[in-house]
């Protein structure tokens, strides 16, 4: 078993994740792709997500999924975690909702 695989990339977002960002939190998540084992984004300091802003996590797992690299969304904030229980998200991102972020 190789323990790079398994070791997995932190990308923390802090602010706004919303349409006056989109073009550099694009940018910023989709390079933070790894090119073997998870990516795990800390949605912690997210203080705001509007349509832009889910449509970026969902294009992150779409190019996830095409690298088949596993997408973890930890410790979402009080505003990610209204949006998505709003519109009924929590199933699409999977359990990962739950994970706290690691000290």
């Amino acid at each position: 078993m190789n323990p790079e695989k398994n070791r997995s990339a932190t990308l923390r977002i802090d602010g706004a994740m919303n349409i006056y960002r989109a073009a550099e939190l694009k940018e910023t998540l989709l390079a933070a792709l790894p090119s073997s084992g998870p990516l795990e984004v800390d949605l912690s300091g997210v203080t705001e997500l509007d349509s832009a802003g889910l449509q970026l996590l969902m294009l992150t797992k779409i190019a996830a999924q095409a690298q088949a690299c596993e997408l973890r969304l930890v410790a979402p904030s009080p505003a990610v975690l209204d949006v998505f229980d709003l519109l009924n998200l929590a199933a699409y991102f999977g359990d990962q909702l739950v994970i706290p972020a690691r000290a």
